[in-house]
């Protein structure tokens, strides 16, 4: 992973115009000639199953699905998250590695989980911040 490549604030709608670039041993995926291996997502966890329906190899735990109202993600949890309390119907912020699976949901390796349940205006704010991203850092690239 290279964390010199910015998480980008992005909506599940946006993820799915991405292009997976291979460059030596890291796949990358640009987004207008804007490169990313990492997105920034907020939503609602809509589902909790067992993850031997999982496709992604050696993860334990449960495959969650976000919904952030333009489309639906997968999250795969890894070390200290997948012992937290994750309920669906929660309203999460989650940073981490964007992965292309065949004929699945796509999917984001989780770095960072964030419970944002508690603030009211979590989710208008969202589609703010990430519009004000667009128009401020993505926009001129594209």
């Amino acid at each position: 992973m290279d964390y010199n490549l910015a998480a980008l604030k992005l909506l599940c709608i946006h993820l799915k115009k991405a292009q997976q670039v291979i460059s030596d041993s890291q796949s990358s995926f640009s987004l207008g000639g804007i490169l990313f291996q990492r997105a920034w997502i907020q939503g609602i966890l809509v589902s909790a199953v067992p993850s031997s329906s999982s496709t992604a190899p050696s993860e334990t735990g449960c495959r969650f699905l976000l919904d952030d109202g333009t489309g639906i993600i997968e999250l795969i949890l890894s070390g200290d998250f997948r012992n937290r309390h994750w309920e669906t119907g929660m309203y999460v912020m989650v940073v981490g590695g964007y992965f292309i699976q065949t004929g699945d949901v796509p999917m984001i390796k989780v770095h960072k989980i964030v419970d944002l349940s508690a603030f009211p205006d979590r989710e208008a704010m969202w589609y703010l911040e990430v519009m004000e991203a667009f128009k401020l850092f993505y926009q001129p690239s594209i």
